[in-house]
């Protein structure tokens, strides 16, 4: 992950606008609430075609991650692995 890309990151997890889940992120997607969305490394071709897809009718950027999802599950400070983040 690009130092810059974290340092985002981060700030958008303090401020508490980031949205952790495929479902979720395709649903605020698809109404044009997100501004960025987050890609683990080993996120699965099949989401990462869907969401390009929706990502550029809505002209939002998307950002592949150099972490793998249990590493980005780390770095949000959750539980579980997380492959799919989006930024309000």
């Amino acid at each position: 992950m690009a130092k810059n890309e974290e340092v985002a990151l981060k700030k958008s997890l303090n401020e508490g606008k980031v949205v952790i889940g495929t479902q979720q992120v395709i649903k605020l997607l698809k109404q044009g609430k997100l501004k960025r969305i987050y890609l683990s490394s080993n996120c699965p071709t099949e989401v990462t075609a869907e969401l390009e897809h929706y990502s550029k009718l809505a002209k939002i950027e998307v950002v592949r991650l150099s972490r793998s999802n249990n590493d980005l599950g780390v770095f949000c400070k959750k539980p579980f692995s997380i492959s799919v983040l989006g930024v309000r």
